[in-house]
């Protein structure tokens, strides 16, 4: 083996990776059509139908966090269940590719996904909620939805490296629907209990959507760069507790 393979460039691998990845949830439309669909009808139906265009600009900040949250926590939760069960995990190991490949690969995958369902969110507000969004404004949006993905691929990522295949998408689920919820991401936290108030603070998803809401030019409460760090180090935890586990089979 000469020199000149053993440091030829690894980028053409995770490219490779990042297509294959692509492609293999494209040929899924179980995974495709919800992921797409489910945040823009549901702000069609709440936010332009329901709200007679007084919460298009609010939901669709906070559905634009909510269609993020989807392909990291079922693309890696349940995925990631699958691909233990199956012994492709092991497979992947084997190969004669860089480690953290397949992992890459996936996070490209969600925040596609995510880059996605905040362009349609964005046209959808344009054309139908009346939503007048500045070039920068929509910019800033699409990039919050691009990095509200990673939070929720780490958090996938610690679900499918513990639970088993079966239970995956339940616990994907319990994490995905009361989340979005308890961060006001449905509805205002106003109209509940004082107490989901005081705890939405320790959700990643309501400080995610807090920059949504900054980012269209809504009023939000606390600073930007908190609501970038902490979303930032429970992504760290759920990475080091992921790995760690991963490790052990």
């Amino acid at each position: 083996m000469n020199s000149s393979s053993i440091h030829a460039p690894q980028w053409p691998i995770y490219l490779a990776e990042a297509r294959c990845e692509l492609l293999r949830v494209l040929r899924t439309p179980a995974f495709v059509v919800p992921s797409l669909a489910f945040p823009l009808v549901f702000y069609l139906m709440f936010g332009v139908l329901l709200g007679h265009g007084q919460a298009s600009v609010p939901l669709l900040a906070s559905y634009t966090v909510f269609g993020a949250m989807a392909p990291g926590l079922f693309g890696f939760g349940i995925g990631l269940a699958l691909d233990r069960e199956r012994g492709l995990l092991t497979l992947k190991r084997a190969l004669p590719a860089p480690p953290a490949a397949w992992l890459v690969a996936r996070v490209a995958m969600a925040m596609v996904f995510a880059a996605t369902i905040a362009t349609l969110l964005i046209i959808a507000g344009g054309l139908f909620g009346g939503v007048q969004l500045a070039p920068m404004q929509a910019c800033a949006l699409l990039a919050v939805g691009v990095f509200a993905a990673l939070p929720f691929c780490a958090i996938g990522l610690l679900v499918g490296s513990f639970a088993p295949a079966s239970a995956a998408p339940a616990v994907v689920n319990l994490v995905y629907l009361p989340m979005s919820l308890l961060s006001g991401l449905w509805m205002p936290l106003s109209v509940l209990p004082p107490v989901f108030s005081t705890l939405a603070p320790l959700w990643p998803a309501w400080h995610l959507g807090q920059l949504a809401r900054m980012a269209v030019g809504l009023q939000a409460q606390g600073a930007a760069w908190a609501h970038v760090a902490v979303p930032l180090v429970i992504a760290a935890l759920c990475l080091l507790l992921a790995q760690r586990r991963l490790r052990r089979e």
